[in-house]
This record gives C-alpha cells, structure tokens and sequence, in this order.
C-alpha cells in the first residue's frame, strides 16, 4: 500500500514538471513573440539617404534669353554666324548650404519679317504691342532685341529698354567684338528682368545666418497657399469726424487689378472694416514750431500691438493676413504726422511693419472746421491711399523697384502696377523659398524620428515624405530646365506634402508611453504569471541538479 502511494506520489511530481515546463515552453515559444509582435512599434520605411542628400542639393535656376537681331544690329560677317547659343552661368553668392547657380542660355537667332517691321516703327508702345501679338511669352523666359545702333526707336542716350511684358531692346554696334559687347549689355538687362542677389537673399532670409544685410531682407511675406488682405479705417473721434471712403470702389479700381496680375503666386481675399473709438497706443508729441502732433520713429512699433487687438481678423485665418490702416486723428491731436529717424516728416504719413501691415494716418483738411459744426463729413481722397497702401503691398510682397542697368529706358508698369517679368521674379523667389522650407522640413523630420525610436511612421505619413522628396526633386529638374510654372507648382506641392507629414497627429509625442509607463503597464499583467513559472523552473533545476550528484549504491 505504502509503495502504491508513493508511485502515485512520483507521478504527480513528473506531471507537476511537464505542466511547469509546458507553461514555461508555451510562454517563451508562443506568448513572446506574439506579445512583442503585438506591441512592437510600427515604422514604414522613408528615403533617409535622400533626404540627406537634399542638404546638398546644387540649383541651377537657368533663364531663357532669346536674342533677336535686326539686319542693321551687328556687322554682316557677325550675322551670317547666327544663330547659335551662349551659355552664361554664376554662382549666387550666399550662406546658405544649398548651392544656387543662374544660368543664361541666350539663343541667338535673326529676326523675323514680322520683328522687323515692328521695330522699324518710330514708338516704342506701337512696337511692343506689334510683337505681343502673334504669342505669348513662357514664364520665366525673356527676349531681347537688338536693334540699329542709330535707330530712332529709342532714345540717342540711352542703350536699352526694359518694358512691362518679357521683352527688351538693346542697341547693336558695329565693331568686330559686337557679339561680346552686345553679350554684356543683354546679361545686365537680363539679370534686373530675373534673378538677383538681393532677391534671393530676401527669399531665403529665414534660413540664411543673421548678418549684415539678411537682417534687411525679411520684409517680404512668407510663401503662402493664401493671402488675406483687410482694409481698416480707424476713427476714434467720431463725435468730430463722419468719414465717409469709398473702398470698394477703391479695391475694384486699384487692389483688384494687381491681385490678379499676382493670382499665380496665391489666392487672395480682400474685406474690409471700419472701427470707431479705436486709438493708437502711443500719445502724440506736440511741435509748438508747426502747432501740429507727431509720431518719433521710436514710438512706432509700440503703435500696433493695441491696434491688432481690435482687429480680429488673423486670430480665424489659415493664410497669412495683411492689415492695411487708415488712421483719422482725433481732433484733439490734428494734424498728425509721422518723423523719420532725423525727425523730418514723412512724405506719404505712412509706415509699413515687415509681414504684418501697414499704417496710413490721414489728417482732416483744417478748412473743413470753418464755419461747421461737429461732426465734420470727411471724403477721403481714395487715389493717395491706394497709392501709399500699393506702395507698401509691393515691398511686403517682396517685389522692390527695379534696379536697371545704367543708360537704360524703364517704361515702369501699366495699370496693374505689376510688370510681367516681376511675377516671373517672384515666382523665381518663391520656388526656391519653398524648396529651402521643404528641405528643411525633411531633414527636420528625419532627425526626429531618427532619435525617436519608438514614434509610429504610418503608411500614409511615408507617403507623404516619398511624395515631398520626388517634388523637391521634381522642382529642381525644372529650374533647371527653365520651366518655372511647373517648378513653382512642384516647389508649393513639396511644402505641403513636408509640412502634412511633419504634423500628423500620429506623430505627437505625448501619444507614445516612456519606459518606466510601460513598465507600470507590463509588471502587474505579467509579474502574477511569471513568479509561479520562474519558481517552478528553479524547482525543477535545483531537484535535477540534486538528482545528478546522488552518489550510486554498489554491492
């Protein structure tokens, strides 16, 4: 009965251990690798090694230059060579670590009838309007005609034109260098139509080391999908002042034509508001000399920040906003004017804040109190605001008076106050702004997600950074080739795909647990199950190690 019992003992000991090493089997072969697939952090895969490569990135941003020589232009042996190409390549100097070259291909070729019957003609507008016609200019291109050196087209001193469209006259020369001296005249021409330093420069001031000129450039706006545009007369005495402006009238005569002449570099939205009893937040100083109240350049960044309060209207906006401010003194500190740094007034009593707006202040005429009484109507004379507002929306947007060559005819621009090839200028700008931001934006997110082990890379956020990389890539082929059009649109497409992958929700980190959470999380899940096997193991250990130095009986 006793040796029953005891073999009924041994055999619930083996079981025990077949059950213990069961468990502890099932639980390291099956439970942790299910548990660490389960649990493991999915990371699609992203072109690291393009995206580093984009640091060092070289753009040629390369300009079309069609040269069209007239029979008179250059010497005959010089004619009979054309046409062919000339190839003129800079390097920008900037700081910045994506090298930017301009290229010039000038193609050289001879007029045509049609050409030539327009630029035999005695006025300058005739000719422009004879070669517009048959087709319009690509973006981004330009051309040039060479005309007689003694032609009456234009002026005896003056070498060149530069007109509104893409086009522009040089004179020729007789000489046996006429090519080369020509060749110099059209590369200075060409360089005030396109692409300059300082315009790159104020494009990549944001990513550019602060010196002393790129403190300058940020002015103009940053790239944008969008623009809103507000209008705001400010009237805080209207006790004394009834102003009454026509500013739909005004944004439908001279806003509105030249938001459509910039339509390819955004989306536009223009309102408008009036605000009564709004004051500025720095009082006036009175000038005994004039009897009139002034604003010290000092004063006035301290004017805004209690202005924008009142104004509401970037608080709502995905766009950038600009804020145009008409300001009507009160009664009690007019008429007020606005110094410069040497205490002279300020020809158009307006400033301009960089990125945000500007500010117009507007005194009532001193007649229209005689003999009146209070409130005095006031009709503000819309042609100088708009003057002073389209001034200021022009260096905001980073589009500065044209720098030209010397001894050179400007025509300046029609009634848009756009010239075509300033578009063309901008849109050269906002492409490789975009770029730089693209770039940035990438390198930015890899880095993170580099150090960040443990941050989700979802398939669509994959997408989106393959998809900015091709764009980036894309972009750079056509600048290259001298597509600006779908370069600009490429370069807006980079930005967004960058920008949507670098702020997707699933990227936040306050979404991933650290590890002594997780462990908060694991130990009380696995440590009631893990004790009891751990002990059965080390049971089961220590019994067999026990069993093999168990010295053997001998008879």
């Amino acid at each position: 009965m006793a040796a029953a019992g005891a073999a009924f003992t041994d055999l619930e000991v083996v079981r025990g251990k077949r059950a213990a090493l069961f468990f502890a089997a099932v639980a390291i072969v099956l439970g942790l690798p299910l548990w660490w697939k389960t649990t493991e952090t999915y990371r699609a895969s992203l072109p690291y090694s393009q995206i580093s490569g984009l640091n060092a990135l070289q753009l040629r941003l390369m300009v079309p230059v069609t040269v069209v020589f007239t029979r008179e232009s250059v010497p005959l042996d010089d004619q009979e060579k054309l046409p062919f190409t000339v190839v003129h390549e800079r390097e920008i100097p900037l700081k910045y670590k994506m090298k930017i070259k301009c290229r010039f291909q000038k193609a050289y070729r001879r007029a045509l009838d049609h050409e030539e019957e327009a630029l035999s003609l005695d006025s300058m507008q005739e000719a422009e309007t004879m070669l517009a016609e048959p087709q319009e200019q690509a973006e981004g291109s330009l051309t040039v005609y060479v005309i007689s050196e003694h032609s009456s087209l234009l002026p005896q001193d003056m070498m060149s034109y530069i007109g509104p469209k893409r086009t522009a006259v040089v004179r020729g020369i007789m000489h046996r260098e006429a090519f080369n001296i020509i060749g110099r005249r059209i590369i200075q021409v060409a360089q005030a139509m396109s692409l300059t330093e300082d315009v790159l420069a104020a494009a990549l001031a944001d990513h550019l080391p602060e010196d002393k000129w790129s403190s300058d450039k940020r002015r103009p706006l940053k790239s944008s999908l969008g623009y809103e545009i507000t209008f705001s007369l400010l009237n805080p005495d209207p006790k004394s002042h009834d102003v009454h402006w026509d500013i739909e009238g005004a944004v439908r005569r001279y806003v509105q034509p030249f938001l459509n002449a910039l339509s390819a570099a955004g989306n536009f939205s223009v309102d408008s508001q009036i605000l009564y009893y709004a004051v500025l937040g720095v009082n006036p100083r009175f000038d005994p000399a004039s009897s009139s109240y002034y604003l010290a350049t000092h004063s006035l960044p301290h004017v805004i920040n209690p202005v924008e309060s009142r104004l509401g209207s970037s608080a709502a906006s995905l766009y950038p906003v600009l804020n145009f401010l008409l300001y009507v003194p009160e009664l009690a500190h007019s008429p007020l004017y606005i110094q410069d740094k040497d205490g002279v007034p300020v020809a158009t009593n307006a400033f301009h804040s960089p990125r945000w707006g500007g500010i117009m202040v507007y005194n009532v005429d001193p007649k229209a109190y005689n003999n009146s009484e209070l409130p005095v109507r006031v009709e503000v004379d819309m042609v100088r605001v708009m003057e002073v507002f389209l001034a200021q929306l022009r260096l905001l947007f980073g589009i500065p008076q044209p720098q030209v060559p010397p001894k050179c005819l400007f025509s300046g621009p029609k009634s848009e106050g756009l010239m075509t090839w300033e578009l063309d200028r901008l849109l050269w700008a906002r492409s490789v702004e975009n770029l730089a931001t693209a770039t940035t934006t990438l390198t930015s997110l890899a880095q993170l997600l580099g150090k960040i082990s443990n941050i989700v890379i979802k398939d669509d956020v994959a997408s989106e950074v393959y998809r900015a990389v091709a764009a980036v890539q894309k972009a750079a082929e056509e600048l290259a080739s001298g597509h600006l059009a779908s370069a600009f649109v490429a370069s807006q497409e980079a930005v967004m795909s960058s920008e949507r992958a670098f702020f997707d929700p699933s990227l936040l980190h306050l979404l991933y647990f650290p590890d002594d959470q997780k462990f908060a999380i694991y130990i009380p899940l696995f440590l009631p199950m893990a004790v009891p096997i751990l002990l059965s193991l080390v049971k089961i250990f220590l019994e067999t190690r026990k069993s093999w130095k168990k010295p053997e009986k001998i008879d």
